[in-house]
């Protein structure tokens, strides 16, 4: 008797290797997930959990973050090196914008410098001096060395002797001060000049101010010396009187009792600072000094105090009016160009060495409002957070990185880089998360909830400050002490295999390494409406390359969440499909 022979089912097997990280987005390519925890493209192709992170210590009220030949922080109102403190005290509380500029660390808003180089060279970016007493107004030469009074009169003075000046009797009143010269027997007409004033403190002046500081003066008898004025020297000391030297012109040396004189040096208030060819760079939109402006604005040369230094020179302080609407979102120095971002255009400055300064205007997708943390140099690409996405810049025209991460919102990023990767820490639609965005690969990859305060990278290290706990932690793990628990998630998109001939998923193979304590759960949903269904369980006691067979029953679509706790690779997944009937049995 014979018996019919039954065929084996059809199958086909499909192997994926390649791990594309994390895709939000409908259709998903195979391989990618469409959420995860605690995972990194390190080990790319293979998925793998990112490395444990170090805590370091915990930081008191922290502001910032900087790195510099070590780690400069704000602790409790202080600027703290390493973890010691400085003389920097008295910070007001919030966040601060640290920025590198040499050896100095400055701080704003607070507008305070220190020198890490020389610890004693710390302060106020600004000065004010207010002064109450006996004045001397000489007229001098630009050194400081007095000169005899002019003679006041309308007709020239008869028989003049070598260097005798004459001020002709409207002279106060915008008129020519003039001095005779023997050898070419005629009046030679002084272009510039200076009157020095001396006060009967003793070496306040040289504690505040250097020479060729762009001051205010207020207060001087003479309305010629008071205003926007440039101190050419200055000098004074513990048994010296002190004294400085202004442009304008006074008629005779005079000595006033009871003056009031004030000498401020400013910096105008900026939205966003940034370090750019050795100028210190800012803008700001809305009011200063009572005036609604539009600004950029630069430091002297090598002089970050100095926003009002005007000698005609190419090093000179410079400012310019912008004409684009809307606030300022972040400032960064990039390609040797300072460039201030709004929301819908990048200015940039192109910087010359005659001074002739251009900005320049690029309407396209700029920072969002609230992220300006997030302008971070990878290599030679800047990355940020615009309104709708990460972009990537290179000068041209900003390109999209962040369509993988799905619609969003997403909104208050902060960045960092090390190791070829934008780390970036942002809040979601599902509150805060720490993505990782690998530039070799393209790939992003979900770390947690990590909300930043600051971050800063040192040594092939990069640390953070964690927001609400002030712990600041190493990311990589090679400082701190090493967390103990390190929870891990994948979880596909939904995974269809009907159409076009009835095909179903009959078995998974999940290949992994596994560190010693390793547990693993695997978790089917079945046709996206149903609970989660633990399907596998595997704890290994060893580090051991394994194969775990997954079994799931007949649906239209399901989806894949491995979870588990410590160390894994996932080397390969792989799916046995066969082929049904066309009733669907």
């Amino acid at each position: 008797m014979h018996y019919p022979y039954l065929r084996p089912a059809a199958q086909r097997r499909l192997v994926t290797d390649r791990f594309l990280g994390l895709d939000r987005r409908p259709g998903l390519p195979e391989g990618a997930f469409s959420d995860m925890l605690n995972l990194t493209a390190a080990d790319f192709p293979m998925l793998s959990t990112r490395p444990r992170r170090g805590l370091v210590r915990n930081i008191p009220n922290p502001g910032g973050l900087l790195a510099k030949d070590a780690l400069v922080t704000v602790e409790d109102g202080s600027l703290c090196v390493n973890g010691l403190p400085t003389p920097v005290t008295g910070l007001a509380p919030g966040p601060k914008q640290l920025v590198s500029m040499g050896a100095r660390v400055l701080v704003f808003p607070d507008k305070v410098y220190y020198n890490t180089a020389d610890p004693a060279d710390y302060g106020s970016l600004e000065a004010d001096w207010s002064y109450t007493g006996t004045v001397e107004y000489t007229l001098c030469d630009r050194e400081g060395r007095p000169w005899q009074d002019p003679v006041l009169s309308p007709d020239e003075p008869a028989d003049p002797e070598n260097g005798l000046l004459w001020l002709d009797a409207a002279a106060s009143q915008g008129g020519t001060l003039r001095q005779w010269s023997a050898a070419q027997l005629c009046w030679v007409e002084i272009g510039t000049v200076y009157t020095r004033l001396r006060f009967s403190s003793m070496g306040q002046i040289p504690r505040l101010f250097s020479a060729l500081d762009g001051v205010k003066i207020q207060g001087a008898t003479f309305e010629d010396l008071n205003g926007e004025k440039l101190l050419y020297a200055l000098g004074g000391g513990e048994d010296e009187q002190d004294w400085i030297v202004l442009v304008g012109l006074i008629d005779a040396a005079v000595t006033r009792e009871n003056e009031t004189v004030r000498i401020t040096r400013s910096l105008p208030d900026m939205d966003y600072v940034c370090e750019c060819r050795n100028r210190l760079w800012g803008c700001r939109y809305g009011l200063r000094d009572g005036k609604a402006v539009n600004e950029i604005y630069a430091s002297a040369l090598g002089d970050p105090k100095n926003f009002r230094q005007y000698l005609g020179l190419s090093t000179d302080s410079w400012t310019a009016s912008v004409g684009s609407d809307g606030p300022w979102t972040g400032a960064v120095g990039y390609l040797g160009r300072p460039c201030f971002f709004k929301e819908d255009r990048i200015h940039s400055v192109t910087v010359s060495a005659l001074g002739a300064h251009r900005l320049d205007e690029m309407p396209c997708r700029g920072v969002q409002r609230g992220s300006a943390g997030s302008l971070t140099l990878v290599g030679e690409t800047l990355f940020y957070k615009a309104r709708d996405g990460v972009c990537a810049w290179q000068g041209g025209f900003p390109a999209e990185v962040g369509a993988a991460l799905g619609e969003g919102p997403w909104s208050k990023a902060l960045g960092a880089a090390v190791d070829g990767r934008y780390y970036l820490s942002l809040e979601g639609p599902e509150g805060w998360c720490l993505l990782v965005y690998d530039t070799a690969t393209a790939l992003w990859h979900r770390e947690d909830g990590f909300r930043a305060l600051a971050f800063a990278a040192l040594e092939g290290e990069l640390y953070a400050i964690e927001a609400g706990t002030g712990d600041l932690w190493a990311l990589k793990g090679t400082a701190g002490e090493k967390e103990t628990s390190l929870p891990w998630m994948a979880e596909t998109g939904p995974l269809r295999y009907t159409a076009p001939d009835r095909q179903y998923l009959s078995r998974f193979d999940l290949v992994l390494e596994t560190e010693p304590g390793t547990r693993l759960e695997v978790w089917l949903r079945y046709d996206e409406g149903g609970d989660w269904e633990r399907a596998a369980v595997l704890e290994r006691p060893a580090g051991l390359s394994v194969s775990l067979p997954i079994r799931p029953r007949r649906c239209g679509q399901l989806r894949l969440r491995l979870k588990g706790e410590g160390g894994v690779r996932l080397l390969a997944l792989t799916r046995i499909l066969e082929r049904g009937s066309d009733l669907g049995e």
